[in-house]
């Protein structure tokens, strides 16, 4: 068995596989792959709720701890893996990048869908953590000790990955006793769409639960072990570098279980949900997916010059038009709005291939 995944499942080997590829095909085996993420984080989450409902845990807990976590799992497993990986930039682009497609581009469909009510001391509350989540990754990964940023790049270190994860404990308790004052019927009713689209089973004995939760994991680290130079080998075929490569299209489909839950939610007339929904996310995009992909390697993850160049001013872009909408908006968000907001994830999109570098 171990001569197996060393032999078919190998980094060396896979990598090879994806080598021997045609560009065409490779970038098909990838769209599979991210499909596959997305599936097995939709199911991670159905079954993880019902684990936790059998456990006896008051459901506005699972709603503001475990279905955070578990909708967030995709850009986990790919940042985490890749990491441990050597390749940090592939860890940090995807969080960056998954902030930009979150709150452009899938904020940016469900207004257009149907404009959703501005829950707002939501956006009041959690909308400023969700701004300084974002300036707060820039500083840990500016380069305080000297050299330019635009020319040396920074490093986000893996004490401040630490600090990071402590805040995640912190926003996970504050997300708990929200939910419990006042917030909980916003909460239960993102639990429902979520379980609903999970499609899991409350019925099911606790041993296949358990065993569907399990087999959901293997599949989220297992697509996610080979999605990773899947991606390295598809930068090197286009030139630009891994971090581009993850911060788009990487991003964009590890955002697939916010972007399915935010258009549901919208065509159900529930667009609040997704506001709410992609506001946790980002949140996570920093102090989970980046924080947790800081703390496991010594050196921390390396931000090359282009972060400081494009990702970094596009994602705190983003986050502001989104802020200054939220400011002028009224009770509810409109379409116009949504426009502004697809206009900024695709101008971020389209400044990221105009002047990146090339990559390794």
């Amino acid at each position: 068995m171990l001569s197996f995944f060393r032999d078919v499942l190998g980094e060396e080997a896979l990598h090879q596989f994806f080598v021997d590829r045609n560009t065409a095909l490779l970038f098909l085996l990838i769209a599979v792959l991210l499909v596959v993420l997305g599936k097995a984080a939709d199911k991670l989450v159905g079954e993880a709720v019902i684990l936790s409902e059998r456990s006896g845990l008051p459901k506005v807990v699972i709603g503001a701890t475990i279905v955070s976590l578990g909708t967030t799992s995709p850009e986990e497993a790919v940042s985490v893996l890749a990491a441990l990986q050597g390749k940090p930039e592939l860890s940090l682009g995807n969080a960056v990048g998954s902030i930009i497609c979150d709150t452009g581009l899938i904020l940016g469909i469900a207004c257009l869908i149907s404009p959703p009510a501005l829950p707002r001391r939501l956006v009041n509350r959690q909308g400023w953590l969700q701004l300084a989540a974002g300036a707060l990754l820039v500083l840990f990964s500016w380069p305080w000790h000297g050299g330019n940023p635009l020319v040396d790049g920074g490093r986000l270190p893996q004490f401040g990955g630490w600090i990071l994860v402590g805040l995640l404990v912190g926003y996970l308790w504050l997300s708990v006793r929200w939910a419990r004052q006042g917030g909980s019927a916003a909460v239960m009713a993102e639990l429902e769409e979520l379980e609903k689209e999970a499609g899991g089973d409350k019925s099911a004995p606790l041993p296949l639960v358990v065993a569907k939760l399990l087999g959901a994991i293997a599949l989220v680290v297992l697509s996610s072990h080979v999605l990773i130079p899947a991606i390295s080998i598809a930068a090197e075929r286009l030139g630009v570098p891994k971090a581009i490569v993850a911060a788009t299209l990487v991003a964009f489909g590890t955002s697939l279980p916010e972007l399915v839950t935010a258009v549901t939610a919208s065509l159900k007339g529930h667009g609040d949900l997704a506001v709410g929904n992609v506001i946790g996310a980002d949140i996570l995009n920093v102090l989970f997916v980046a924080g947790l992909s800081a703390a496991v390697t010594p050196t921390g993850l390396v931000a090359a010059p282009d972060f400081f160049r494009v990702l970094f001013p596009a994602m705190m872009a983003v986050l502001i038009v989104f802020r200054v909408g939220v400011m002028v908006s009224g009770e509810r968000m409109k379409r116009g709005f949504g426009v502004v907001l697809l206009a900024a994830y695709v101008a971020a999109m389209v400044a990221s291939y105009a002047t990146m570098s090339p990559g390794e």
